[in-house]
């Protein structure tokens, strides 16, 4: 495996960092979780204006331009000979001492690694996914945004604890209101007479890309997409259930704290959806082998 690091490549037992990096020491840095198919890499040009705008929010600046950025990913996808898989684009502050002032840090530093991912086991997708409510809430706006793709994954990282102890793969969380807010690493649908619904931005959800690709679609085949607070009563009550992310792709829920979802298998629509989403991955994105 050939990994970029501030702009040169290594093999994986040389792919090193310093100690004192501030991504390591205090998670203080941004990323993306990007997907190639078919010899493409998928929202490329997405994935790249999420980063620029989390590193933005952070007063983080990237040492290279998007088209730079992006023409680095696609080569660092190329010489690992990935025709399908996953990529890691890693911004962190960099090299600095053992004091929180970000100022203190030399430069930042971008890191990219393309590989394979597997989030969840085959059957899950079809045979849906049983998944718990935990008491981890969803940060709050005011502390760490959850629009910021942020190195400090501990408040997912807690839910995601709490969902394996509850002998689950995945887990809802809520925001201070108790109203959905998404999953520890994934954005949430429910289907109700045929209507789409998903958590508004504003609860907490990631700006997910995966999230908006599938809207999109949605909207495309004529159905109705609503952004809007949603409590677990909803999800109990509705018809279909799905999560969504680069990683997970789409994702059926049966089951929610022990309550049946629908017929207890993956929906109909979900399914269409699904197929709608294969469809475009492996025939867009920016051509890896051109």
């Amino acid at each position: 495996m050939k990994i970029y690091i501030d702009g040169r490549y290594y093999d994986e037992k040389s792919a090193k960092i310093s100690v004192f990096d501030h991504g390591l020491l205090y998670g203080d840095g941004v990323f993306e979780g990007i997907r190639a198919y078919n010899g493409r890499v998928f929202k490329l040009k997405e994935h790249i204006d999420r980063l620029f705008c989390s590193a933005k929010a952070i007063l983080l600046e990237v040492p290279m331009s998007r088209e730079d950025l992006g023409k680095a990913v696609v080569e660092t996808c190329r010489r690992n000979r990935l025709k399908d898989g996953y990529v890691r684009l890693v911004l962190t502050r960099g090299k600095g001492t053992l004091g929180l002032n970000p100022n203190k840090c030399e430069r930042p530093s971008i890191i990219i690694i393309a590989g394979k991912i597997q989030l969840y086991p085959e059957e899950y997708y079809r045979k849906g996914l049983e998944i718990v409510t935990v008491p981890t809430t969803r940060n709050l706006h005011s502390a760490l945004n959850p629009a910021i793709k942020s190195l400090n994954y501990l408040n997912n990282i807690l839910a995601k604890i709490e969902a394996n102890q509850a002998g689950c793969e995945e887990a809802i969380m809520l925001n201070a209101e108790g109203y959905v807010a998404e999953c520890t690493g994934d954005n949430i649908f429910l289907i109700q007479n045929r209507r789409i619904f998903t958590p508004p931005l504003a609860a907490g959800a990631l700006y997910g890309i995966t999230r908006g690709t599938v809207m999109d679609l949605a909207r495309s085949a004529g159905l109705e997409v609503f952004e809007s607070n949603l409590t677990r009563y909803d999800v109990f009550n509705a018809d279909e259930c799905f999560l969504t992310g680069t990683g997970a792709e789409i994702v059926p829920v049966v089951k929610v704290d022990g309550r049946v979802i629908g017929n207890g298998k993956p929906g109909s629509l979900t399914t269409t959806l699904t197929k709608s989403y294969h469809s475009l991955t492996n025939s867009t994105g920016e051509p890896i082998y051109a």
